[in-house]
């Protein structure tokens, strides 16, 4: 939503598709035009998928009533989900050969840069497919790398990135708990490590959440057992260890068989509640969430 909004703002005309009648109502109201099926896309010369997993990106392209067989030749799609880089080159292959142009370009930045029009674009595929996509792209991102000239390699690098942000958010519960655990205020916790050398972006921005007992997904636990998942299956593709990844994986699978799935990630912090009894900020209980 944040990104459709921001393109309809710079200019671009923009229909949105979604399988949520509310949002397609909201981007209505916000200007916008919808559909209800992608296959209803076929006036677009530029389609960005924007969804949660690889089988996701694969039914809005390949589906029943997927957009690539209706698309004009030489129309672009901008991969944005977060997928296995073998599942990217895939995609981009399958698209060349109906003559379509692919960025695979995983974004980073959240709700909040999405609608600011501030994301991070981590992008591989040809001249052309950038140059193709350069206004959106100016629209819709404060930086854009391009990393390579074929898809694949926007996904490598989102795969880094999630197997950081994803220990890192794992890591700021495990710190916290063990201080709360120890007796000292959360508060004063928050204070000293964020001018502190342990701090990073995903505790300082992760932490406050559970300061405030607000647990309002902005971005979900089970989102980062599916990324996780991807860095194991592709750590097992290369022959390459993720231990790290994968304890931080356990964490987090834990907090979604506790019920937390939907939830915040910063929720992964309640599977020391219920392991260890601390008292985490008033409206975080879990008592006071059910």
């Amino acid at each position: 939503m944040g990104t459709a909004t921001v393109l309809l703002q710079h200019g671009f005309n923009v229909t949105g598709c979604d399988i949520s009648a509310d949002a397609r109502d909201a981007f209505v109201a916000a200007g916008g035009r919808s559909v209800a099926t992608p296959a209803e896309l076929a006036h677009c010369h530029i389609v960005l998928v924007v969804v949660v997993n690889g089988l996701q990106v694969d039914q809005v392209l390949f589906g029943e009533q997927g957009v690539a067989s209706q698309l004009a030749p030489g129309s672009l799609i901008m991969q944005c989900a977060t997928v296995a880089p073998s599942q990217a080159k895939q995609l981009g292959e399958r698209l060349s050969a109906q003559g379509l142009m692919m960025l695979d370009a995983p974004i980073s930045g959240g709700a909040a840069k999405a609608k600011s029009g501030e994301l991070s674009v981590m992008a591989s595929g040809t001249p052309e497919a950038f140059s193709y996509a350069q206004p959106a792209l100016d629209a819709m991102a404060a930086k854009v790398y391009q990393l390579g000239d074929a898809p694949g390699v926007g996904s490598s690098m989102k795969l880094v990135n999630q197997l950081l942000a994803g220990v890192h958010i794992a890591t700021a519960a495990e710190a916290m708990a063990l201080g709360i655990r120890m007796g000292l205020d959360p508060e004063v916790i928050y204070d000293v490590i964020t001018h502190s050398a342990g701090n990073s972006w995903m505790f300082e921005n992760r932490v406050p959440h559970i300061l405030s007992g607000d647990y309002t997904p902005l971005s979900a636990v089970d989102i980062f057992i599916k990324d996780l998942n991807i860095v194991h299956q592709t750590g097992r593709e290369l022959a390459l260890a993720t231990p790290v990844a994968s304890s931080a994986l356990q964490q987090f699978t834990a907090a979604s068989g506790a019920g937390f799935g939907r939830e915040d990630d910063s929720a992964v912090i309640k599977v020391y509640q219920r392991l260890s009894g601390i008292a985490l900020p008033e409206a975080a209980n879990d008592a006071q969430g059910a």
